[in-house]
């Protein structure tokens, strides 16, 4: 990595650098609260979590599960780790950083694991466990952009071989990012309330 200040950074490289400075810090402060609730049920077998809401907003139920622990360890620790990694680079190119290739292939496999990771834990949340963690929400949400726009960045850029750049896909989708974007949060949102809907109606 490497400092130079370029005043004719693109437009699309600043909002990128804003995505991961305040996404990452997003996602670490979620991760944090979620690792300091389980530690707290972990001394205190009786002790509700602030996240434990309603029989569906529940991240008690969900943290006593294997899936909240899939490497032997809280899942959060992971977020507790890799987060502050996405807003210091957020940071650096805000600062001017000229990141390397082998800097941005590292950051794309470390956010498509982490796009992997959490279609599998919403998964879970919705078909196996049946209820859904507030904080764990809010890294989905974190994480889905931070997975979209840095694979597109890199694609743009010939990460992926010119090839790739030059595709009429890619040429596509940077056209229609943020439909895209909004169209795989519809799905959820959707697929949400479609499942928890028994619960959802007693509601109104």
């Amino acid at each position: 990595m490497t400092l130079a200040t370029d005043p004719t950074r693109r437009a699309p490289d600043r909002a990128l650098a804003l995505l991961l400075l305040i996404g990452g810090l997003i996602g670490f402060a979620a991760a944090f609260v979620l690792t300091v609730e389980k530690l707290a049920l972990l001394t205190d077998a009786g002790y509700t979590p602030s996240c434990s809401l309603n029989p569906v907003l529940n991240c008690g139920s969900i943290m006593k599960t294997t899936q909240a622990e899939v490497f032997g360890f809280p899942n959060p620790l992971i977020g507790v780790a890799a987060f502050p990694v996405v807003a210091a680079t957020g940071a650096a190119m805000l600062a001017g950083a000229r990141l390397a290739r082998w800097y941005w292939l590292g950051l794309q496999v470390g956010v498509t694991l982490a796009a992997a990771f959490v279609g599998w834990l919403i998964f879970q949340s919705l078909y196996r466990i049946g209820a859904l963690c507030p904080y764990c929400m809010a890294v989905w949400a974190v994480v889905v952009p931070l997975f979209w726009y840095v694979s597109l960045r890199n694609a743009q850029s010939g990460l992926f071989g010119r090839r790739v750049a030059t595709s009429g896909v890619v040429r596509a989708v940077t056209e229609w990012h943020l439909l895209v974007l909004t169209s795989v949060v519809v799905l959820v949102l959707v697929l949400i309330t479609e499942q928890f809907w028994y619960y959802w109606r007693t509601l109104a």
